[in-house]
């Protein structure tokens, strides 16, 4: 999976989780500021990308996530490493 399947696949999951207008959805948008996402949001889609991805996302490095682009750049790395 390239970062461009990766980042329609969060953007999908943006727009059918938490009912986000797919033009609020740009690689710089903020997740909490723009999107108005919140913790328990975070939360949800950590359990939904480790579905999707079949592979358990470490907390502590979700933590750092801002953007759209960092969850496409977590993702892409999860899925690259062993």
């Amino acid at each position: 999976m390239d970062k461009n399947a990766v980042y329609q696949e969060v953007s999908q999951l943006l727009i059918t989780l938490f009912e986000v207008a797919p033009e609020q959805i740009t690689p710089s948008a903020r997740l909490y500021e723009d999107l108005e996402l919140d913790s328990i949001d975070a939360v949800d889609m950590v359990v939904h990308l480790q579905k999707k991805t079949g592979k358990k996302i470490n907390p502590e490095k979700f933590k750092t996530v801002r953007t759209v682009q960092d969850v496409v750049d977590a993702v892409v790395e999860l899925l690259t490493s062993a």
